[in-house]
């Protein structure tokens, strides 16, 4: 990973100079990861999410990483790879939990938030609420008054055999990660991209495709997403305006922490490059989709997950498993 006073490591500098990027589910994980190297592009970027702290948190640890990037002598900036180790894998109950709510005190101005000169600002919202999505497009509008780049990050999922899911967690994990990504896609389109004639819309979903033990409601709605990659893309070609898909995964990041022992354990042996990605890694593609070639990748689900997407080994992968044979219950907080 860059360290604090390096710039990207795969891209020329200022590639993204005076674009405008948009991620959702920023403030942590791949998100941040992204918004980062994005940041080191050249780009403002906008981050969103529903926990203003965390939030504010990512915004210093993201501006300081540009200061670095920007100025060898920054010396007091806050280190990258101390912060950037998370990926999509979300606690459902932190993200998806059908009575979650957000306070009216979290939905401020972005301005309100960062210096009106600084690369990086946030503010916080519901991707799951359509109003709220325009609101969160508007923001990154009336501060920089251009939007170039969505990326869809935020999502959730929690695990549990197919037939335990109750209504409740699966229309929470599919508002978050279905309902989410059309509002903001379409937001984004109405009211910047299509007047301006071009921009990108990134959608991050999940792989491997051919399944995943414990998470039937979330391999459904990634699928449902792809799909409307797929839509979006036909439909809005005219207009210059681009959508893609990427499909995360595993990562190297704390979220794993949260799973059961027998998950994180047999994690990377699920891979067959043997090990997990490195979240700079999704993040470099995500600049390169940010930049003058993600167009041609319009309508494209890219899959990055060192080849397990390409592996159908044993069912669950072995160590998911407990002794009777069953799948793991995530504990509900």
């Amino acid at each position: 990973m860059a360290g604090a006073h390096d710039g990207s490591q795969v891209f020329a500098s200022g590639v993204l100079d005076g674009s405008v990027a948009l991620v959702t589910g920023g403030g942590t994980g791949l998100g941040r990861a992204s918004a980062i190297e994005l940041a080191r592009c050249g780009a403002r970027v906008m981050i969103v999410g529903r926990r203003a702290e965390v939030l504010e948190r990512a915004a210093v640890q993201i501006g300081a990483a540009t200061q670095a990037a920007a100025s060898p002598h920054a010396g007091a900036a806050v280190t990258a790879d101390a912060h950037v180790t998370a990926d999509a894998h979300v606690s459902a109950d932190a993200q998806v939990g059908a009575d979650a709510h957000v306070t009216a005190d979290a939905h401020v101005s972005a301005d309100a938030q960062v210096g009106a000169d600084a690369q990086v600002a946030w503010v916080a919202g519901d991707v799951r609420e359509r109003g709220d999505a325009r609101r969160l497009v508007g923001a990154a509008l009336e501060r920089w008054g251009r939007l170039d780049l969505l990326v869809n990050n935020a999502g959730g999922q929690f695990f549990s055999p197919a037939e335990l899911i109750a209504a409740k967690g699966w229309r929470a994990v599919w508002r978050l990660n279905v309902d989410g990504v059309l509002h903001m896609a379409q937001a984004a389109f109405d009211l910047a991209m299509e007047a301006a004639g071009a921009g990108m819309v990134v959608n991050v979903t999940l792989s491997p495709h051919h399944g995943m033990p414990g998470m039937a409601h979330s391999g459904a709605a990634r699928a449902a997403v792809e799909a409307l990659t797929r839509e979006l893309a036909g439909r809005w070609r005219r207009t210059g305006v681009a959508v893609t898909a990427v499909a995360a995964g595993h990562f190297d990041t704390e979220v794993l922490a949260k799973y059961p022992a027998s998950v994180r354990a047999g994690a990377s042996r699920t891979v067959p490059l043997q090990r997990l990605g490195a979240v700079t890694e999704h993040a470099w593609l995500i600049a390169l989709l940010a930049s003058k070639l993600g167009r041609a990748f319009n309508g494209s689900t890219i899959t990055l997950d060192g080849a397990r997407d390409n592996w159908c080994g044993p069912w669950p992968p072995q160590g998911l498993a407990d002794e009777t044979g069953e799948l793991p219950v995530e504990e509900r907080r």
